[in-house]
């Protein structure tokens, strides 16, 4: 399909990434199919009201996923088709509900990552550790883990922009530990004609060789060596996602908590657990990437303690609350 070849071109010569590139291509193909197979160019933005619309309305999206939808045909009319849709008055937006992120105390932090091990364990002691996302976490590259500096740089993160966080010092042996593995499983992927990455941007082009380099490598690689692209090279991807989603899942239910805990708690518990420790909240912004420091004064909740940090009048009396009275 042309006009899904031109998406691409498109979102690919403004760096969006990989996954932005899958999003956006399957709305442009719901868009198509909701309006009789019509081609976009033929429809305007009463059409794209009509169909953001009845993601709302029938089929009950997120207020998330309604935006990346009505984001990718904008782009779609923008960049592709040219036209101007302006702005889209009517749309029935979908509600955004306001939700307390899910938050672990230390003592489930412990008891989840001790129901972990090997490489699972490693990653989530990085997430609760540094405060990153898992992916940002999986695409490490083994040139962005400085051990003299104590510092992880998180290449293209959210929003594309790059930033510093923290390698706790209880990461740091096992981490090295890991890479070394990693370093040796490398060596023989290269002995065996393999030992390539696929590098962001245009640097395999200008960088000639260097995706076989171990700087460039990933710090969690996948198991299996597979065909990488279009360019017919073998290599290793990075771990996927679902291999450390479906350990979690695991140790969380293993250690007994209740609370719907993923990977993302790891982050939310990191946040929080730095506030009450005192830590100035603009530096916890910039630890995590947040663009807005409202985003992160989501996290401040924990700080008041119970209903709004309001002592109960029932907490005055435990005694007589608990005690039973005789037959």
């Amino acid at each position: 399909m042309k006009l899904l070849a031109g998406l691409r071109s498109a979102l690919r010569v403004h760096h969006y990434s990989p996954r932005t590139e899958q999003a956006y291509a399957g709305w442009v193909r719901r868009f198509v199919r909701f309006h009789g197979m019509r081609h976009p160019a033929e429809l305007g933005p009463d059409h794209i009201v009509g169909f953001v619309s009845w993601l709302a309305g029938e089929c009950r999206v997120s207020a998330a996923t309604q935006t990346q939808a009505t984001s990718a045909l904008l782009f779609l009319y923008r960049e592709v088709l040219q036209r101007d849709v302006g702005r889209l008055p009517g749309i029935l937006r979908a509600r955004q509900p306001r939700r307390r992120p899910v938050v672990l105390t230390r003592e489930e932090v412990a008891g989840v990552l001790g129901e972990l091990s090997g490489t699972p364990k490693l990653v989530c002691g990085l997430l609760y550790g540094s405060g990153m996302r898992l992916l940002e976490a999986l695409r490490l590259r083994v040139k962005d883990v400085d051990f003299g500096a104590g510092e992880i740089v998180i290449r293209r993160g959210k929003g594309s922009s790059d930033r510093v966080t923290m390698l706790p010092e209880t990461i740091r042996a096992p981490l090295g530990a890991h890479l070394r593995s990693v370093q040796a499983l490398h060596g023989r992927d290269l002995a065996a004609g393999a030992g390539r990455v696929l590098l962001p941007g245009a640097l395999g082009r200008k960088l000639p060789h260097s995706d076989r380099e171990w700087p460039w490598q990933w710090v969690f690689p996948a198991t299996r060596c597979a065909i990488l692209g279009d360019s017919g090279l073998r290599g290793r991807h990075h771990l996927h996602e679902s291999v450390i989603q479906r350990a979690v899942r695991r140790a969380v239910l293993a250690s007994g908590i209740t609370k719907h805990a993923s990977c993302h708690t790891f982050r939310h518990s990191f946040a929080t657990h730095l506030l009450e420790d005192g830590y100035d909240i603009r530096t916890v912004q910039e630890l995590l990437g947040h663009r807005d420091v409202s985003t992160t004064m989501v996290y401040t909740h924990v700080l008041n303690r119970g209903g709004l940090g309001v002592r109960s009048p029932a907490d005055r009396f435990p005694g007589v609350l608990l005690s039973q009275k005789g037959p």
